[in-house]
């Protein structure tokens, strides 16, 4: 080791980055005692693994969210939900990884997506180098409005609620439910006759070969049509943490509507 390259420039050059010790080392060698230069070529590693591991699949990961006030003179709240991806569930419980999702969602609360988006390559790079896997920024959504719950289960699905009147309290709720129940659709309005169209269709290939009066194969049509989208849509799901209301009933006795519904999961 030349003599310039010390134990204590290796420390702070591993303390700045989180850089193994042997790369830190080989980086001060090449760049001969140089901080700077040994940064740059630490970025440059960084950069060239993140490539070769970029073919890599990523199929774990964790989710975030986070919300905050808006500036003064702006009313309301601003809610941001941040997906990252890795390969393994192990490096999404890696105290790197949940500090980088944490920096890239304050980046988004701070700065917006557009913002943090030209900016999350460098700050991703470096945890492929310090934990070996491929890792990727996933889905990335902000929200803004007057009343903003959020829920995240388990870092792996997370969802954020609009309201327009009620609570963050019960915004938070349905953000639960919707994390627990995974309704297809907010309200009827969103079923559009297609989609109606080939639930018929499906149904109508379950009763086909049983022998009852054609009235009762309409009814029991009806009624398996009807059950399958109350399953479905939000506010005609049993509420989770009260079975005896709706989630209509629900909104309806807090004189809330949903705006917005933002969600995510791994």
């Amino acid at each position: 080791m030349p003599s310039q390259i010390t134990t204590e420039l290796i420390k702070k050059l591993r303390d700045s980055t989180g850089i193994s010790v042997m790369q830190c080392k080989r980086a001060l060698e090449e760049a001969e005692g140089d901080m700077k230069k040994a940064l740059a070529i630490l970025k440059k590693t960084s950069s060239d693994i993140a490539l070769k591991k970029m073919s890599r699949e990523v199929k774990d990961g964790a989710v975030m969210i986070k919300i905050k006030d808006l500036p003064a003179g702006q009313a309301g709240k601003k809610a941001v939900l941040v997906s990252l991806l890795c390969e393994t569930d192990f490096v999404a419980k890696n105290s790197d990884f949940v500090a980088l999702l944490n920096n890239l969602s304050n980046v988004v609360l701070a700065k917006g997506i557009e913002k943090m988006k030209q900016e999350a390559k460098d700050l991703i790079d470096p945890i492929i180098q310090k934990t070996g896997e491929n890792i990727q920024l996933g889905e990335v959504c902000e929200v803004s409005g007057n009343v903003l719950g959020g829920y995240v289960h388990n870092n792996k699905m997370a969802v954020i609620v609009s309201l327009e009147g009620g609570s963050a309290e019960l915004a938070k709720d349905i953000a639960m439910h919707i994390t627990a129940m995974k309704p297809e659709y907010i309200n009827e309005s969103e079923i559009t006759p297609d989609i109606r169209k080939t639930m018929v269709e499906v149904f109508e290939k379950e009763i086909a070969n049983v022998e009852k009066p054609v009235e009762i194969k309409k009814k029991m049509l009806e009624g398996k049509i009807g059950a399958y989208f109350k399953e479905k849509t939000l506010v005609n799901q049993t509420f989770i943490k009260n079975p005896e209301q709706t989630i209509g009933n629900l909104l309806e006795k807090s004189k809330a509507k949903i705006k917005e519904v933002k969600r995510c999961s791994i």
